[in-house]
């Protein structure tokens, strides 16, 4: 090979390379490439206890047994006010005027308390989780669906009040 097509192999070779390396750049997702993508706040449905531990003799404290966590896995707090944590029959808890800090959980529990920034209360008087089977659902404010978390094989049996 002459010294002259030798240096017009490394070129193209050279040019080869910096188109790949253009190509890769373009393909890459907009944060990896440099711009920030919007901030969307994480939260999750990070346990439930559809189940409360002894008997279902509706009593408060059986109740509260009773009880759905929310984790945000992000560092900043996120306003869940007007969001929905909701089961397959409709019973809906709407968060009033609640943030949850940066890489916080908060616990919903069923029956009645007074809320803190790591428990709220539903103020229900009747168990909304069904044992066998159902879904917590959770939707921001505009209605969008958020998390959700199921139990159990048959989800669509219908559960009437029969269910503790």
């Amino acid at each position: 090979m002459s010294a002259s097509a030798s240096d017009t192999a490394r070129r193209l070779a050279a040019a080869a390379l910096a188109a790949g390396a253009l190509v890769s750049v373009a393909a890459m997702p907009a944060s990896a490439a440099g711009h920030a993508r919007p901030h969307h706040p994480r939260v999750e449905i990070s346990a439930v206890q559809y189940d409360s531990p002894g008997r279902d003799d509706r009593s408060n404290r059986s109740l509260n047994k009773e009880w759905v966590e929310l984790t945000n896995t992000t560092r900043r707090a996120v306003n869940l006010d007007g969001w929905t944590l909701q089961d397959d029959s409709g019973r809906t808890y709407t968060f009033d005027h609640y943030r949850l800090a940066g890489r916080a959980t908060v616990r919903i529990h069923t029956g009645e308390g007074r809320d803190t920034l790591t428990d709220l209360f539903q103020d229900r008087r009747h168990y909304v989780w069904d044992n066998r089977s159902d879904t917590a659902t959770l939707r921001n404010d505009r209605g969008r669906f958020v998390d959700d978390e199921s139990w159990g094989r048959d989800r669509h049996h219908d559960r009437g009040d029969a269910r503790h």
